[in-house]
C-alpha cells in the first residue's frame, strides 16, 4: 500500500527496475505478493503499487475471473515459496463486468469465448440483483472481487495457510479517477 500511496501522490521510486535487480532475480524469485487483476490496460499492478522486477506474481484475466488454470497460478506462490499475500484487484468502470452485466440482464450471449467470462460472473450478477444499487455495475464489480477472494480464502489448498496466518487473501478496488487502491476485505490485522 506504500507503493500505491506513491502512485497516487506521483512520488514514484520505481524500485527494483535496473540491471542489478535483473541479475539478482535471474536464478531465483521470491515475490512478496500475488495479484489477480483485470486485463484492463489502465490497471497494471506493477505500476499501481510502484513495484519492480521479481516483486509480484501477476495474473490478469477479463474481470479477474478464475478457473482451474488461473487458480493454480494464484496458488503457485503461496504453495511453493510461502508468498504471504494474495490480492484480488478489481477496478472502477470494468468493461468486462459491464459487458457481462448487460449480457446477463438482456439474456443475450456475448460473442465467442467472451460468454465464458459472463458465465463466470453470473454469481456476482445474481447477488447484485438482490438489492437496488445506484450503480449496479460498480456494485457487481465489488461483489465479484469479494466473492473471488472469499473463494480463494476457502480454497482447499489455500485455506490451511490462511487459517495458520501464513497467508492473507485481500479483496481490493482500484479507482481509475484517483489511482487509489481501497482494501475491501481480508486485510491482515498486523
Amino acid at each position: 500500500m506504500d507503493g500505491n500511496r506513491r502512485w497516487v501522490d506521483g512520488k514514484l521510486l520505481h524500485p527494483n527496475r535496473d540491471p542489478d535487480r535483473r541479475q539478482f532475480v535471474a536464478e531465483e524469485q521470491d515475490p512478496y505478493g500475488v495479484i489477480l487483476s483485470c486485463i484492463d490496460s489502465r490497471v497494471p499492478p506493477e505500476l499501481l503499487f510502484d513495484t519492480g522486477l521479481g516483486d509480484l506474481f501477476v495474473m490478469r484475466t477479463g474481470g479477474q475471473v478464475v478457473g482451474p488454470v488461473v487458480t493454480g497460478s494464484v496458488e503457485y506462490g503461496p504453495m511453493t515459496s510461502g508468498t504471504p499475500l494474495i490480492v484480488v484487484l478489481g477496478h472502477q468502470r470494468c468493461g468486462a463486468i459491464k459487458a457481462a452485466y448487460k449480457a446477463l440482464q438482456d439474456n443475450k450471449p456475448l460473442p465467442g469465448n467472451l460468454q465464458a467470462i459472463a458465465e463466470a460472473l453470473r454469481p456476482a450478477y445474481e447477488e447484485t440483483q438482490k438489492t437496488k444499487h445506484a450503480d449496479p455495475v460498480d456494485a457487481m464489480i465489488r461483489i465479484h472481487i469479494k466473492q473471488t477472494s472469499a473463494g480463494l480464502r476457502s480454497n482447499a489448498d489455500l485455506a490451511p495457510l490462511v487459517k495458520k496466518g501464513d497467508l492473507a487473501v485481500v479483496s481490493a478496488y482500484y479507482s481509475l479517477d484517483t489511482g487509489r487502491v481501497e482494501v475491501l476485505t481480508g486485510a491482515p490485522s498486523a
